[in-house]
């Protein structure tokens, strides 16, 4: 992956190359760590204005008195809770995160202590499985159907 490493609809990561650039014995050092920590204080800030957004587009909808544009209201607000679930469940990840920084975890897999990666790190800074570990959480999540 190049500079261009990027989330969804976000700006490519200053610094993603120095990161992959790094000898691998110098996984996690402080330079990473610090890395991620903006990375995803800026998440979690983005998030904040998101929810703010969303809180005040809710209050502001008026009534429609046609139950045709009542309903599309409907699904809009339903849709926006959705968002707005997701994002509270996205901010507890982030939260979560920086505090694996802070204690050291950050950047080791739950299950394996392996390192997850910094590609995958990158492209999902909330991780906390390797690729391996996750694919046989889904495999196994896929075969009991939870």
């Amino acid at each position: 992956m190049s500079a261009a490493v990027t989330g969804r609809g976000q700006r490519p990561l200053a610094g993603a190359d120095q990161l992959l650039a790094m000898p691998e014995r110098d996984y996690m050092n402080p330079r990473q760590l610090e890395f991620f920590r903006e990375r995803l204080r800026a998440m979690r800030d983005a998030l904040i204005e998101n929810v703010s957004q969303t809180s005040a587009h809710l209050r502001q909808v008026e009534v429609a008195t046609d139950p045709m544009d009542r309903a599309t209201q409907e699904e809009e607000q339903a849709i926006e809770l959705r968002t707005r679930d997701r994002e509270r469940k996205m901010m507890r990840k982030i939260d979560q995160a920086l505090v694996r920084i802070d204690d050291g975890s950050y950047g080791w897999c739950e299950e394996t202590g392996e390192p997850i990666g910094l590609q995958r790190l990158l492209a999902r800074p909330t991780a906390t499985l390797c690729v391996e570990a996750q694919e046989r959480r889904e495999k196994i999540e896929r075969v009991h159907g939870h």
